[in-house]
C-alpha cells in the first residue's frame, strides 16, 4: 500500500485529505509521521472463503479514564497499552503464532491486522506488513528515530513501524507489535 503525499503541517502527513492534520508537538520536518485515523469511514472486513464479516471501529474513540483502563486491563496490558511499554522479545504468545483470522486491539477490540499480513521477521515480536485501513495511527517519537503505532480507536500503544529493512513484503514495512497489545479472533 503506497501513500501519496497530500498535506504536511507540524510534522504530520495526511494521506487521505488535502486538509492538514494538527499536531500538538512540532516534529522534525524530516520525520514522516502518517496519521491514518478516518474512523468514520472504516470498511468492513469480509472473508471470501467463509461468510463472516468483522465490524470495524466505531466513529467515536474508546475514551476511558486511567482508573477505568486499570480495571479492564491486566497490569502488564496497562503498562504496554497505556504507558507505552514494551514486552521482552520472544515472550509474547503471537510471535510464532500462525492461524487464520484477525488480530484485534486487546484494549478495545478494534480489528487491526489480518493474519495474511503477518510474517516472520525473527525480531521476537509479531510482525505485520500493513494494518487494516484506518485502524492504526502513526506518530513519530519525539527524537524522530522511530514511528510509534497506536490503535486509532482507543490510543493503545501497539509498538513501532520500521521501513526499508528489505523484508520481502509488499510495503517494505515491519509493524513490530507487542503480543499483549493484541487479541486474536480465528476465522469462523
Amino acid at each position: 500500500m503506497g501513500f501519496q503525499h497530500q498535506s504536511f503541517k507540524n510534522g504530520v502527513i495526511s494521506p487521505h485529505s488535502s486538509q492538514p492534520l494538527q499536531s500538538s508537538t512540532p516534529l522534525l520536518s524530516k520525520v514522516n509521521s502518517l496519521t491514518l485515523s478516518r474512523l468514520g469511514k472504516l470498511p468492513l472486513l469480509s472473508s471470501r472463503r467463509k461468510k463472516t464479516t468483522v465490524a470495524m471501529a466505531s466513529s467515536s474513540p474508546a475514551q476511558k479514564s486511567e482508573e477505568e483502563w486499570r480495571a479492564v486491563l491486566s497490569p502488564e496490558q496497562f503498562r504496554i497499552l497505556r504507558q507505552k511499554g514494551t514486552e521482552y522479545p520472544g515472550t509474547g504468545q503471537y510471535d510464532k503464532f500462525d492461524s487464520e483470522g484477525v488480530y484485534e486491539c486487546a484494549g478495545c477490540g478494534t480489528p487491526l491486522y489480518k493474519s495474511t499480513t503477518k510474517f516472520n521477521s525473527g525480531c521476537g515480536w509479531p510482525a505485520f506488513y500493513e494494518g487494516l485501513p484506518g485502524a492504526i495511527n502513526r506518530t513519530a517519537d519525539p527524537d524522530g528515530r522511530r514511528v510509534e503505532i497506536t490503535c486509532a480507536a482507543c490510543g493503545g500503544h501497539l509498538g513501532h513501524v520500521f521501513k526499508g529493512e528489505r523484508f520481502n513484503t509488499p510495503t517494505d514495512e515491519r509493524h513490530c507489535v507487542n503480543s499483549i497489545s493484541l487479541k486474536f479472533t480465528p476465522a469462523s
